[in-house]
């Protein structure tokens, strides 16, 4: 593995630095306004697409670039230092849907959604765990049967990011109740204004409305829709599943670096408990940040990892499972110590956001690190079973 980057390479991030410096929006995103936020969110994704910097990493037939993992692995670094927003309610459509459409969609399919994700036209949600099928992903029973060119579809949904601003969903229906758990099981494009759905949404405790319960009532969707094939969706979820786990969330190892930045600032800017002093001269925090500050390193090194070995398989692998744990635990380590420095002061209330500075909410936001996307236990199993060959929890 060659950590070092080319004279191109650099010339590369130059041109990424001067494009995010003279564009990133300044204004602070709208909460509380549903279709302001949403608005907010699909217009910075629009600029990105008009500046060529939209899908940097996916077929330039379907609009993107095209470029490398490594040059993907720029951009994600550059972003995060320029402060640019979080694409929140684009999120699905960029990192889920569209990756997945990519390798697994048919060409009409591809040609139907990839460009209008890109543009910001598009937005997708996932509907993916329910009530009684979290991280046991294939305990899932919203059923679907065929009726003619349709499927129809019956049950619920939790934990679906961003349906109350989206178009099309990333489903995943029972539709042989009587095939094996991980069989049966078929991966749908679901346009979200259906008769018959009915979405709700559900505040968290850091104050944030990205979640909702989605609710399906003969729900008919064409057969057209199936991405693979029917009753092997659990092979395409794992497709999907292998870019949240992995390059997904590259962007937020990146930004885990700006945030011990910020956090040692704040630090020299605090006083010290017992007075004397920074709350950086205090031996106890100075101790916290130094570790966190290795292990954000470490992270760095291991997104480095991946990678090296996504160059040559094209599609992230297992180990995605291990940056994905390690990432929501340095997290959660990063907004207690950011707590344990402002004391008291840490009870204020600030707006939701993923923003600098922002302590308050992204410790609350924080406890969400370690659940979603498989919590950590199911992370652990993951990393033990197909890393490392243990037996089966």
């Amino acid at each position: 593995m060659d950590l070092t980057f080319t004279p191109e390479q650099d010339d590369f991030r130059q041109e990424v630095r001067t494009w995010l410096h003279e564009n990133v929006p300044r204004d602070e995103p709208p909460y509380g306004d549903f279709a302001a936020m949403r608005e907010f969110d699909t217009a910075w994704q629009r600029r990105q697409f008009e500046g060529g910097w939209a899908g940097i990493g996916w077929p330039k037939e379907y609009g993107g670039r095209g470029l490398s993992v490594i040059e993907q692995l720029v951009w994600f670094e550059e972003y995060a230092r320029a402060g640019a927003p979080y694409i929140r309610t684009c999120f699905v459509g960029i990192n889920h849907g569209g990756p997945t459409l990519i390798l697994r969609g048919t060409e009409e399919q591809k040609r139907r959604h990839l460009p209008p994700i890109l543009r910001g036209d598009e937005v997708w949600c996932q509907g993916f765990s329910e009530p009684d099928a979290g991280s046991d992903l294939a305990s899932l029973r919203t059923r679907a049967v065929v009726d003619g060119d349709h499927l129809i579809v019956n049950g619920q949904k939790i934990w679906t990011s961003y349906a109350w601003a989206a178009q099309y969903q990333e489903l995943l229906v029972r539709t042989d109740p009587d095939a094996p758990r991980h069989k049966g099981i078929t991966w749908v494009i679901c346009p979200m204004d259906l008769p018959g759905i009915e979405v709700r949404p559900i505040e968290t405790m850091a104050g944030d409305v990205d979640f909702c319960e989605v609710f399906y009532t003969d729900v008919a969707i064409p057969l057209a829709n199936i991405v693979g094939e029917m009753n092997q969706g659990w092979d395409v979820a794992m497709t999907t599943l292998s870019f949240e786990r992995g390059t997904g969330f590259m962007a937020e190892q990146v930004a885990l670096s700006e945030m011990i930045d910020e956090l040692i600032e704040l630090a020299r800017a605090r006083p010290a408990p017992g007075g004397g002093g920074s709350a950086l001269d205090d031996e106890e925090f100075a101790r916290r940040l130094a570790t966190l500050r290795c292990e954000v390193t470490a992270l760095r090194a291991m997104t480095y990892l991946g990678v090296s070995r996504n160059l040559r398989r094209g599609q992230p692998g297992v180990e995605g499972s291990f940056l994905r744990l390690s990432v929501g635990e340095v997290m959660q380590r990063i907004c207690q110590l950011a707590m344990d420095i402002l004391g008291v002061d840490g009870l204020r209330w600030t707006e939701p956001a993923r923003h600098r500075g922002n302590w308050s909410n992204d410790y609350l936001y924080s406890f969400s690190r370690t659940i979603s996307a498989g919590t950590k236990d199911i992370q652990r199993n993951i990393i033990g079973e197909r890393l490392l060959g243990l037996p089966r929890a």
